[in-house]
């Protein structure tokens, strides 16, 4: 049975600093989400990809988190897409000093979803950052595993950089010339702590107009300003989402084929390994020029569909299906793309031993299996490859296993092993 309770007006007593749109069961349900993350590019929602993000929850409460707009979310979560959840709020910070309030506080705790709506990314950072509503939501992270997602500004605050926005927007043409033009903002102080997003910076409406030019000019900034080696973005054009599993496996969901909506996994090319080709000219008021011989930057652009089943992998950033490689480059402020193949770059991934949460794996000589040592016993493990499909699962009762390997073809593959009744996981490659 579905209870239906709804507030519109402000819960915030006589401040009236934010605004409380409730709809569900006012009785919190405490269970425990399954995590992952959620990033859309803006426009419309796709549903397909809203569906993934509140059967995360598990059945939980939902919580938008907005800064202007009303309670749009919560008819569209509650009952829209027919996935049942115990209750959706909505809560609109009419400023910074909503960020101090007990009653907000209370529902990021009680929350296994958490939604970051459109709007004004700089009234996010500004309102947020270093409050405890920043604190809060990173500890619901860490300790509850909550599933967390966000549109358009929503999605543009949940990389480990992030575009501000403090001085309004910025255009590709704008950032290619002028590379620190003053509205050319980009931030790495700590806010947000999401799963996969380290040295990440996220872009989104990518079509709408072609954001490609300001995203490379981020990375390349990042590269330079920030002293950073290696440096990736995610994108998403308007009507997509991708959406990451808890093992790094990102699905991307969309229109196509009746409609040409990509994301966009963005990164400075691994043939250079630790040593990325930085920016050739990058300075104010003068167009950027980041060649590398037409390698400078690596970017899987892949396809939107229905079902999600095209994906990337964010653990190795060169694992994926339904796309296409491509470099990027830029010459005098003139951003430029080509085709290119499939890479290969060695990773840690072949490195031995393997360190996982309580385990190390190690190579035998025989090369027919490898050994598992934990500190614990290990009651179940399975094995699947990138896919997601289950090759071996077995129950077992052991902090020393032997795991043949004469049977998988060469890859990479999810080591999924239970330690106390909780999951973890590792990625070896088979060769």
């Amino acid at each position: 049975m579905r209870f239906l309770f709804f507030l519109a007006i402000p819960l915030s007593g006589f401040t009236q600093n934010y605004t409380s749109y409730f709809t569900g069961n006012p009785v919190d349900l405490n269970v425990s989400p399954y995590g992952g993350v959620c990033l859309m590019g803006g426009a419309t929602e796709d549903d397909n990809a809203m569906i993934w993000f509140l059967e995360q929850a598990n059945g939980g409460d939902i919580l938008v988190l907005r800064a202007s707009g009303s309670d749009g979310y919560n008819d569209y979560f509650y009952t829209d897409l027919g996935v049942t959840v115990n209750s959706v709020e909505t809560i609109v910070f009419n400023d910074a000093t909503a960020s101090d309030e007990n009653y907000v506080h209370q529902k990021i705790e009680q929350a296994e979803a958490i939604w970051f709506a459109g709007g004004d990314q700089w009234n996010y950072i500004s309102y947020w950052r270093n409050s405890p509503i920043d604190s809060l939501i990173n500890l619901a992270l860490e300790e509850r595993n909550i599933v967390i997602g966000g549109t358009s500004a929503g999605m543009a605050i949940l990389g480990d950089y992030y575009f501000t926005a403090e001085n309004g927007t910025v255009t590709s043409t704008t950032a290619l010339n002028n590379p620190y033009a003053t509205n050319v903002t980009i931030d790495s102080a700590h806010f947000i702590d999401v799963p996969y997003m380290d040295n990440v910076i996220t872009d989104t409406h990518y079509d709408n107009p072609d954001r490609r030019g300001r995203h490379f000019t981020f990375l390349a900034k990042m590269t330079s300003d920030f002293g950073e080696g290696i440096v990736m973005g995610i994108a998403c054009e308007e009507y997509v989402a991708v959406c990451i599993d808890t093992l790094g496996i990102a699905h991307i969901y969309g229109g196509y084929p009746a409609y040409d909506e990509q994301a966009y996994f963005v990164k400075t090319y691994c043939g250079y390994l630790d040593t990325p080709w930085p920016p050739e000219v990058l300075a104010p008021s003068t167009p950027l020029t980041w060649d590398a011989n037409q390698m400078a930057v690596l970017t899987y652009k892949v396809n939107g569909t229905s079902t999600g089943n095209n994906y990337f992998d964010l653990n190795t950033w060169q694992n994926g299906s339904g796309g296409e490689w491509q470099f990027w480059f830029a010459n005098a402020g003139v951003f430029s793309t080509s085709i290119t193949s499939a890479p290969f770059c060695e990773t840690s991934i072949d490195e031995f031993p393997i360190t996982g949460n309580h385990i190390k794996l190690f190579p035998n000589p025989s090369e027919l299996y490898f050994r598992i040592e934990s500190d614990f016993v290990i009651q179940e493990f399975s094995i699947s490859d990138l896919s997601g499909k289950k090759i071996i699962q077995e129950k077992t009762n052991s902090s020393e296993l032997n795991i043949e390997t004469d049977t998988l073809n060469p890859g990479l593959y999810n080591l999924h092993y239970n330690i106390d009744g909780y999951w973890y996981s590792v990625r070896f490659s088979v060769k």
